[in-house]
């Protein structure tokens, strides 16, 4: 099985993300084609992560639909019976447009590895798990962040210039700021997280949030209602409306649990719930519960976390 994997960049190095999508395809059995486009270092770690072969088209495209242009010319050039995107803001936005011109059936957000014809994924919010058929010659497929890791073995990818016609572009980016200043690994490739709520008081206690996230090298994130209110910024929001994410570890402070936030945390791998609310419905889906105060549990969680180096 050939495969064409849409791989994003970031200064020259693919994204976390993209990686995984390389790592998918390669767990599935199928010879991996990566292509990125802009910038890009050597292979990008594209090689480490399963690609025998980079395709690189320099010029540097921001039009979802150029890229889809581009990553449907190579999937056709190189025979590819599978395309795989991560489930991230491009890859959503690139992968149907690819499986419209491709003729391909596709499958958004997988959680499971191509079992024959069919492959998983999670639906309602989380909360079951659909098993695809996929019937068409071609398949498309974005990988959920996180769901299955970055297999790595050393390698190194060749490297081929790529181009193809994009076409007219109907974006124009005139510019770009970071939404974080820290360099944090961004929320949906984060592996360790730590949130907070209303239980904060205010923004002026956020502190003791960061100081635990930092000494734990884990993101920050918040609940809508302290989005809303400004505490902290939208693009910290996990939950249903907001950015839903699958880390490691997901510690949730002064969060009473609403299933509007649980539908975007359920599938983290461990969750931590801390609140003064013995009742509190996230200690029903919480694997570790703390029943204490935030202003009190953080700071000693940090302390026990830099006393073990």
């Amino acid at each position: 099985m050939n495969c064409l994997a849409f791989v994003p960049t970031k200064n020259g190095q693919a994204t976390k993300a993209g990686l995984e999508a390389v790592s998918y395809a390669t767990q599935c059995g199928a010879s991996v084609t990566a292509l990125m486009v802009g910038e890009l270092n050597g292979d990008g770690g594209a090689g480490a992560a399963g690609a025998s072969k980079v395709l690189h088209m320099a010029e540097a495209l921001q039009d979802e639909g150029q890229i889809a242009r581009v990553v449907a010319a190579a999937a056709e050039s190189e025979g590819a019976t599978l395309v795989v995107a991560p489930h991230d803001h491009v890859g959503r936005a690139v992968a149907p447009r690819v499986a419209v011109r491709l003729g391909a059936g596709m499958v958004p957000g997988v959680t499971g590895l191509i079992d024959g014809a069919s492959v998983k994924r999670n639906v309602f919010s989380g909360k079951a798990m659909a098993h695809v058929r996929m019937d068409t010659d071609t398949t498309v497929v974005t990988t959920t962040p996180n769901a299955f890791g970055v297999a790595s073995d050393g390698a190194a990818a060749s490297v081929e210039a790529f181009h193809a016609e994009a076409g007219e572009a109907r974006l124009s980016v005139t510019g770009f700021e970071s939404s974080s200043e820290d360099g944090s690994v961004p929320l949906p490739e984060a592996v360790r997280v730590v949130s907070a709520g209303r239980g904060l008081k205010g923004p002026e206690n956020w502190g003791i949030v960061e100081e635990l996230a930092q000494a734990m090298q884990a993101t920050t994130a918040c609940s809508r209602p302290v989005s809303d209110m400004g505490w902290r910024p939208h693009h910290e929001h996990v939950g249903q409306t907001g950015i839903t994410i699958r880390p490691d570890l997901y510690i949730a402070a002064g969060i009473s649990g609403a299933i509007q936030h649980l539908a975007g945390v359920n599938q983290s791998k461990v969750i931590v719930a801390i609140n003064t609310d013995p009742e509190a419905p996230f200690f029903k889906a919480a694997d570790y519960g703390i029943v204490g105060d935030a202003f009190e549990v953080l700071p000693k969680l940090t302390a026990a976390i830099k006393d073990l180096g």
